[in-house]
């Protein structure tokens, strides 16, 4: 197929309505290009248009194109990115276009149907369908045994389903010829560990390793049962502390959600150090930061408690996004739940990717660790990984 040609298919496509969502990927040039940018269609005021949903560092940008102006737009993003992903109703294909622009194109059947609703003001689409019975959710509470959700657990079900995206999100940087080892460090009741299994082994069929760790024995013999009961074989949970875990040689996951202070830090570095191509983590309770913040410079604001507690959180999560980036990953924090639900609605979300960091990047580190007077935890942890970089 010429250039020209697959330009043609893919607007008359979308033109008919035919697409449920895409990914262009790889861009051709880094400066100012988006790492990836999302597709689907979205109804505006009655319109039927395509969303392309840019992906920055640390934004997101929207632009919505009624259709007799997405040709323009997808002709643009042909020329700078080398990958498509398209789901179409009925078909998904995979695009690599080389420099010399020769089209390269894997399709596959798929059950997926065209959208019916599409407006901004639809009934939220979620991952785990809420007019479907999921047994995980029975078992731990949150719906009903005829599947309704209970009137309580409406939070837990939109957080479990926001979680669910992030793993989503996340596919294209796990590898696919083999199980993936996944380590949930802090599982606790461990909602978000059993939705994680079932999204990934149940709705995606991969094969999967997920251990789930926790310090509470009662908690762990709890979940532990009910993954026997649901006969999820790939799903174990272990008594046992962060700092303590060795049993794992090689992790693809790592995922750490409200871990206390410097816990969040000791998973982090062991991610890291295992290669993890992707981690998730909720950071919770920074307070080792808070006991180093010493600056005088930082007078203004340190003379005050409160003021002082907040700052050393945020400046901690924003350390951890960038000492991960200095190591070879893409990070991002972003939103977990909204605020009104919960303060600790940051999560830090991070893939490997081997890129060596940008030597701005590293001045703008040693700057501000210098302007605080401190090294965190996380730059101690990974003191091997950052030699020749911050020292």
């Amino acid at each position: 197929m010429e250039f020209q040609e697959l330009v043609d298919e893919i607007v008359t496509r979308m033109r008919g309505q035919q697409l449920r969502s895409g990914v262009i990927s790889q861009p051709r040039l880094k400066t100012e290009t988006a790492g990836k940018i999302k597709l689907k269609p979205v109804e505006i005021k009655g319109v039927y248009h395509i969303q392309f949903e840019s992906h920055f560092d640390q934004t997101l940008r929207h632009k919505n194109y009624p259709l007799e102006e997405v040709e323009e737009a997808v002709a643009a993003c042909l020329e700078q990115y080398r990958q498509l992903q398209l789901v179409w109703a009925g078909e998904t294909v995979h695009i690599q276009l080389s420099k010399k622009k020769k089209v390269s194109i894997k399709r596959t059947e798929n059950d997926e149907q065209a959208p019916t609703v599409l407006s901004h003001n639809r009934k939220k689409n979620y991952v785990l369908d809420p007019d479907t019975i999921h047994p995980f959710l029975v078992h731990l509470g949150v719906q009903a045994k005829d599947g309704k959700i209970k009137n309580q657990k409406h939070d837990k079900f939109k957080q479990i389903n926001r979680f669910v995206e992030f793993v989503e999100d996340s596919l294209a940087y796990l590898p696919t010829d083999r199980p993936l080892k996944i380590l949930d460090f802090g599982s606790g009741k461990s909602y978000l560990t059993f939705a994680l299994y079932h999204y990934l082994r149940e709705m995606k069929g991969y094969e999967v390793e997920i251990t789930g760790l926790d310090l509470k024995k009662d908690v762990i013999a709890h979940c532990e049962k009910l993954a026997r009961e649901l006969n999820y074989e790939g799903l174990h949970f272990k008594v046992g502390d962060i700092a303590d875990y060795n049993d794992a040689q090689q992790v693809d996951m790592v995922v750490t959600l409200h871990a206390c202070d410097v816990a969040t830090d000791l998973a982090l570095g062991r991610a890291v150090k295992w290669g993890a191509r992707v981690i998730l983590s909720v950071p919770c309770c920074q307070h080792e930061l808070f006991t180093q913040l010493e600056s005088p410079a930082l007078s203004l604001m340190t003379r005050h408690g409160l003021i002082k507690e907040r700052f050393a959180s945020l400046a901690t999560d924003s350390i951890r996004a960038q000492v991960l980036d200095l190591v070879g990953y893409d990070t991002q924090l972003v939103e977990f739940v909204n605020l009104e639900n919960t303060p600790k609605n940051i999560l830090l979300r991070a893939y490997y990717t081997g890129a060596t960091p940008k030597p701005e990047m590293i001045v703008e580190t040693k700057a501000f660790l210098e302007f605080l007077q401190a090294k965190p935890y996380l730059v101690r942890e990974l003191d091997d990984q950052l030699k020749g970089v911050l020292t």
